[in-house]
């Protein structure tokens, strides 16, 4: 038996028989960071790109909530909230002419609106599809995107309503060749929002490519703390492409001078990496994105 980057090859009474692995994301060369919440003036063109890893840019967010002002939800009619004065589709067409490597992602939801929390908050299961799809559709094509992110974290319905909005929103732009990836972006609360996103992963989880586990939601963590974490979400999230994550600032979870990259190292040793995601190039900025540039080359040497 020999495993090849999640495949394993088995030799019976002289068949070749290739099976997937339930670790698809084996030694994964993917490199995924947000960008555009906290900065006005952020450019994608700051952020350095390698060439010999797959990068993801992440627009956060699109909000199905009207303006900063008096902001309200809007039953899935989403706008764009991120940085638009230099992340709009001419920057989006540049980058892409440039890195044949890159693609573009938005996340839909987030923390807060202004000084608002953003909850998930549909009228109706119908009537929320049919409006995300039709807004998102329309985004996606005007800013030349190829996926997008879920990270809600407040909720204003049960788990599985949840479960059928998201769901069946990813399946429709998949197969209308829309977008070609998904992910979403859960953290460890063991209450609501883990309740959500598992019920979302057990009912559409083959629609879903990538899960963006916020690690960084945790307390100061230890390398050996942190591969518990990680272990833990992989068992939540059978067979998905986890990836490790950190914070800009590294003051939560385990950060990049702390040990990040050891416990990277580890879990390319098992076979078990699913890429790396940070929050955020907007904080990144003022450190030169050094650690982008750590977490791009680790991962092309795996």
């Amino acid at each position: 038996m020999k495993f090849y980057d999640g495949l394993v090859l088995v030799i019976i009474s002289g068949l070749f028989v290739l099976f997937f692995t339930t670790c698809n994301a084996a030694n994964s060369k993917l490199f995924r960071e947000y960008i555009g919440a906290e900065s006005d003036s952020i450019k994608l063109s700051d952020v350095p790109v390698n060439p010999d890893i797959e990068f993801h840019f992440i627009l956060a967010f699109a909000i199905d909530y009207t303006g900063l002002k008096n902001p309200s939800p809007t039953n899935g009619k989403f706008n764009p909230f991120w940085a638009t004065k230099h992340i709009n589709p001419t920057e989006i067409s540049r980058m892409k002419a440039t890195h044949s490597n890159l693609k573009i992602s938005v996340s839909l939801g987030g923390a807060t609106v202004g000084k608002r929390e953003v909850h998930f908050a549909p009228h109706s299961i119908d009537s929320w599809v049919q409006n995300a799809i039709s807004s998102l559709t329309n985004m996606i094509k005007e800013y030349n995107l190829d996926g997008i992110d879920i990270d809600y974290e407040q909720f204003s319905t049960d788990p599985n309503t949840f479960a059928e909005c998201i769901g069946r929103l990813v399946m429709n732009l998949k197969k209308s060749g829309t977008i070609s990836f998904a992910s979403i972006a859960p953290y460890d609360d063991e209450g609501s929002v883990q309740k959500h996103y598992t019920a979302l992963w057990r009912k559409y989880g083959r629609f879903i490519d990538y899960v963006n586990f916020q690690f960084y939601a945790y307390d100061k963590i230890s390398v050996s703390q942190f591969l518990r974490h990680y272990d833990r979400q992989q068992s939540r999230y059978g067979g998905a492409q986890i990836l490790a994550s950190f914070i800009s600032d590294g003051g939560q979870g385990l950060g990049p001078e702390d040990g990040f990259f050891e416990a990277c190292e580890e879990l390319i040793g098992r076979h078990k990496l699913g890429g790396i995601f940070v929050w955020s190039a907007d904080d990144s900025f003022k450190h030169g994105f050094r650690f982008e540039k750590i977490s791009q080359t680790l991962l092309a040497s795996a």
